[in-house]
């Protein structure tokens, strides 16, 4: 899908809505053949282009706040309605607009992570922070997660352990949530799955550093064995990653897969990773000081120094 590759200077969007109705007819695209059908929609393209055009343009936050709620309408279910903070944090995701999408984060908290609709065809149904894996904005990332952890503190001191369970536990829906449309390349995976086969390092050490589940194992040593000279490095600091965050008892199912063929993955993961995977070995001693770092100041980790660095260690 173009809208999930880096953006260029017109994006499917724009080219969309500046064709004429004749050559829109003639698109194989269902969302843009339900564009312009009826004056009060065309309206409503029209807002929210101009929208988008000002986030693009890293227009003032105060303006594009000011236009997004009294001036820029949606057309959805067949009637205007006002423009979500949902869908202008996805605006300012595609164009790294960092100060928009902290004010928006800031101002409306969780609710500005909410899935994009259907008429997104770039990312229908996909979790926001699948997007910013995607698009690489670990700044904006942060702004997010840290939005999330936002939730756990309680805000009345009656029912406190209540509160407390019912916001770990959507704060663990947002983490785990994963693109629902089938348009998207991202249909399925979570975002940490994402940050593997992307070998986004920094996304995947905020993700599990904010309680992200390490569920992509299978998919990092695939990767690391896929990955040529050049991306072997960042995909090999994933694997480590999520080496570092997962549990400590053993995966009866990852002991076959290595047993499988043991000297290739001896040769990829090291000696004492291999045998610590497979059982027969307690974690490295070096990974288990990490794994304390990892789990009490994990932002800590990129200070280190290199020979001390995940991907190095065989």
């Amino acid at each position: 899908m173009p809208w999930l590759e880096v953006p260029s200077s017109t994006s499917p969007y724009e080219r969309t809505l500046s064709t004429s109705p004749s050559q829109r007819a003639l698109s194989t695209s269902p969302y843009e053949r339900s564009l312009s059908t009826s004056p009060s929609e065309r309206v409503c393209e029209r807002s929210s282009f101009s929208f988008y055009r000002s986030v693009r343009d890293h227009e003032a936050v105060w303006l594009l706040e000011e236009m997004r709620s009294m001036e820029v309408f949606t057309w959805e279910d067949g009637a205007p309605r006002a423009f979500p903070p949902s869908d202008a944090l996805l605006y300012s995701l595609v164009h790294d607009h960092q100060d928009y999408a902290r004010y928006l984060l800031r101002r409306y908290g969780v609710t500005a992570l909410a899935a994009p609709p259907c008429r997104f065809c770039c990312c229908a149904g996909a979790s926001l922070l699948t997007v910013a894996v995607r698009y690489d904005r670990v700044s904006i990332l942060g702004l997010m997660l840290d939005a999330l952890k936002e939730t756990e503190r309680p805000d009345r001191q009656t029912d406190r352990e209540t509160d407390r369970s019912d916001r770990e536990t959507d704060r663990s829906d947002v983490l785990q949530s994963c693109g629902g449309c089938v348009h998207v390349a991202d249909a399925g995976k979570t975002a940490v799955r994402v940050a593997v086969e992307l070998s986004r390092s920094d996304c995947l050490l905020l993700l599990l550093a904010h309680g992200a589940r390490p569920d992509a194992l299978d998919d990092a040593l695939q990767r690391v064995v896929a990955a040529d000279a050049s991306e072997r490095r960042a995909a090999q600091r994933c694997l480590y990653l999520l080496l570092l965050f997962r549990p400590p008892a053993p995966d009866p199912a990852l002991a076959l897969t290595l047993g499988a063929e043991p000297q290739r993955w001896q040769r990829i993961l090291g000696d004492e990773v291999f045998r610590w995977l497979l059982g027969a070995a307690p974690p490295p001693l070096l990974l288990q000081a990490m794994r304390c770092l990892a789990q009490s100041e994990p932002q800590q980790i990129h200070a280190l120094p290199e020979f001390l660095q995940p991907h190095s260690w065989q």
